[in-house]
């Protein structure tokens, strides 16, 4: 066999490694496509792959401590009309008891919390 010939041992090989080359790229570029997130698609967003931890909060609601409680619970109160910007609260991390107004994630929540929809 001549080196010009399509079954020669150095052809094949070539062949060979170039197919092995191509498999990977092709599966790279799936890959990226599976993963790619087209605006306005079918395909959902995909999830964070860690969740962002919660913030932890603590009210005074008559008196008394209420909590611990996450965004959820939180917003559910304000939105009940239990506490406002001016409800002592507390978050891990801090030296002692504020009115909201003075805690910037606290008071986040309440400014950006929509009233009750009233009958109209």
């Amino acid at each position: 066999m001549d080196d010009q010939n399509f079954f020669s041992i150095d052809r094949l090989v070539e062949f060979g490694m170039s197919a092995a080359i191509a498999k990977q790229m092709i599966n790279s570029m799936n890959q990226t496509m599976q993963d790619m997130y087209v605006p306005g698609s079918i395909q959902s967003m995909p999830k964070p792959v860690s969740p962002t931890p919660q913030n932890i909060y603590y009210v005074a609601i008559d008196g008394m401590q209420t909590g611990p409680m996450n965004d959820a619970e939180f917003t559910r109160l304000v939105m009940q009309k239990r506490i406002n910007k001016d409800t002592l609260a507390w978050m891990p991390g801090m030296p002692q008891w504020k009115p909201i107004e003075e805690i910037p994630a606290m008071l986040k929540i309440i400014a950006l919390t929509p009233p009750p929809l009233e009958n109209i």
